[in-house]
């Protein structure tokens, strides 16, 4: 029964056409870049589609690290490692305003009971407290 949840989550077949080989670059100090090469279904480079550049970096939060991916624009490695840093700043931005938008969505919910995070009131006239 497991497979099949898992087998339903699966949205179709792979695009032949769309594939790529993965390479990952990494000064080892600021951050790592995957490099998307073009492929055939043979595996051959296609050089009728260009590369595409993805970042990755961590930062530091008081709840821990915060993993950031964002796309880098260039057309070559070259290309890419020189927009890095302007590239991870979009991508923190980015990951920042989709935070705050969750923060309001959350403020914004109707806690019903049965939902988890809700909890009754103390009854009228009580203080609440359940004394041993």
């Amino acid at each position: 029964m497991a497979e099949e949840t898992v087998a339903d989550d699966l949205k179709g077949q792979m695009d032949p056409l769309s594939l790529y080989r993965e390479e990952v670059i990494t000064d080892r100090k600021v951050g790592t870049i995957r490099m998307l090469t073009p492929v055939t279904d043979k595996g051959e480079i296609d050089p009728s589609r260009k590369p595409l550049f993805v970042g990755d970096a961590q930062i530091m939060t008081q709840m821990g690290p915060l993993p950031l991916t964002f796309d880098i624009p260039g057309e070559t490695l070259a290309e890419a490692v020189a927009n890095y840093r302007d590239a991870a700043k979009e991508g923190l931005r980015e990951t920042i305003e989709r935070i705050e938008e969750m923060r309001r969505e959350a403020a914004h919910k109707i806690v019903t009971p049965g939902m988890p995070g809700y909890q009754a009131p103390p009854a009228a006239g009580g203080s609440g407290l359940v004394m041993p």
